[in-house]
């Protein structure tokens, strides 16, 4: 396998090919926002992905269909907090902190890694993949220390890829864990959404966090929710405004791989991921005029409800001293049948 390392300052405005194959091409470039990526190219489509910002990716696209949500930016934005960029396919939530805080919280919203300023980054190419990596060093005096090392895997011929994280507790003290793989997915009309646990896995939202302003209309539309199964069609955008969100807890009680799709005419998109890593899921349904997203599977640690809420219920992890935890979703597209794809 040949491993490339990148360094910014051989990104230029000008869209560069690195490296070819049969299988692959894969370019480099700045966008004017002085924001670096790494664009990997297959038969079936691409992946742009932030190498130097958090690892996130910002484009994914499939067999003809952009994934990712709609969203008011035209490229990423330098940014130290997900709400000043939020444009993105997926981005690392976490990871001593994530979700939405309370006011008594004292983290920003997803906490520190989405847009985090990777020490470095690098490519591992063989014939059959391309991997874009890198590692983070978070240190703070008298407090945490870890080393976040983000993947993203593109297999040959391959509308599917792997999102990946391993994070190590680098200080001589426990160290708090809380992590989301944050996929926002592009909201379709008519869009199907299936998977393989049952429909009281699922419970709506109860709580209400600053950035969402109800309507009279939103309210009565929530409060039907919870006492019907979770919906699975996407037939009512003017009620997805503002956002609705479903939680499901101790999901290892169902499956030891959870699968999810959301069927648009003859495609699936997909999302799966081993409960042991995740064993919780958020479901995030928003359609406004500047935003539209359908994350119909936001697999993480815990809820997102923020750092205390997270402490109060018990489900916040710890990592011993040394201690790593390795994280992998694999997500995408694939054909399937004009009435959708069950993942059971």
């Amino acid at each position: 396998m040949l491993t490339l390392p990148l360094y910014k300052h051989s990104f230029s405005s000008q869209r560069s090919l690195i490296a070819k194959s049969d299988a692959f091409e894969i370019y480099t470039f700045v966008y004017n926002s002085g924001v670096q990526a790494v664009e990997v190219r297959n038969a079936k489509g691409y992946l742009i992905i932030l190498p130097f910002m958090g690892q996130m990716v910002w484009q994914a696209q499939f067999l003809g269909i952009n994934l990712g949500m709609k969203n008011m930016f035209s490229e990423p934005k330098p940014a130290s907090t997900i709400v000043e960029t939020y444009g993105c396919f997926a981005f690392h939530a976490g990871m001593i902190r994530m979700g939405c805080p309370t006011p008594e919280d004292d983290h920003v919203l997803h906490g520190e890694m989405p847009c985090a300023p990777m020490d470095s980054a690098w490519l591992e190419i063989d014939d059959r993949q391309v991997i874009v990596k890198g590692r983070y060093e978070y240190v703070m005096g008298f407090g945490d220390h870890y080393l976040a090392t983000p993947s993203v895997t593109l297999a040959h011929d391959a509308s599917e890829f792997d999102i990946g994280m391993s994070v190590q507790n680098l200080a001589s003290k426990p160290m708090p864990l809380q992590y989301m793989c944050h996929i926002n997915a592009t909201y379709q009309e008519g869009a199907v959404m299936t998977q393989n646990l049952p429909d009281e896995a699922f419970m709506l939202r109860q709580s209400v966090p600053a950035h969402v302003q109800p309507t009279p209309q939103w309210l009565a539309y929530n409060q039907a929710l919870t006492s019907a199964a979770p919906f699975t069609v996407l037939d009512e955008p003017g009620l997805h405004d503002p956002e609705i969100v479903y939680f499901a807890d101790g999901i290892d009680r169902y499956t030891e791989r959870a699968r999810f799709a959301m069927a648009m005419g003859d495609k699936c998109l997909i999302t799966e991921f081993d409960t042991k890593q995740f064993n919780h899921l958020t479901r995030w349904i928003l359609y406004n005029g500047d935003q539209q997203v359908a994350a119909y599977a936001l697999p993480a640690t815990c809820r997102p409800e923020g750092f205390l809420a997270a402490k109060a219920s018990g489900t916040l992890v710890y990592l011993a001293p040394g201690e790593e935890r390795c994280f992998n979703v694999r997500t995408g597209i694939r054909e399937c049948s004009a009435t959708g794809a069950s993942p059971a």
